[in-house]
């Protein structure tokens, strides 16, 4: 059924569940799971204004907390005795997913339901732009 499962993790209690969904569906089936951090590099930070923020992180900075991110849930998977693969990705967390998706050709990506309400379910959430743009099924998990 699955072979490829992406998920995507910011570390959050809502990103964990997600990803424990992800890894239960991956036990059933066999697949493998790849674990998505989206990040944002430097030169894109540094292009944000100066209210917004205060302090640049040098690019090695970021992309290290973005794999100790993936490096955390992918721990859990192979406790679980899932396979595992770890994706830190420049950019936001929504076209991180859809890029590794399409890289991995995943067959389901699994995501949580933060930002499913409220002003951001207008404004664009990661579960809305990823289920209007993902390459294969989308599993919207509800961790809110």
């Amino acid at each position: 059924m699955y072979e490829r499962i992406v998920v995507g993790t910011d570390g959050s209690d809502s990103a964990s569940g997600a990803v424990s969904h992800a890894l239960q569906m991956a036990k059933l089936t066999g697949a493998t799971v790849h674990i998505v951090t989206g990040y944002k590099n430097a030169s894109a930070l540094a292009a944000m204004s100066p209210e917004t923020v205060a302090y640049v992180p040098p690019e090695g900075e970021v992309r290290k907390h973005a794999e100790g991110v993936c490096e955390r849930a992918a721990s859990q998977a192979r406790t679980a005795g899932v396979k595992v693969e770890t994706h830190p990705t420049p950019g936001n967390a929504a076209e991180a997913l859809i890029q590794v998706a399409e890289g991995q050709r995943a067959d389901l990506i699994v995501v949580g339901s933060r930002g499913m309400a409220g002003a951001r379910r207008v404004l664009g959430s990661v579960p809305n732009n990823v289920a209007h743009h993902a390459p294969c099924s989308v599993l919207i998990v509800h961790t809110a």
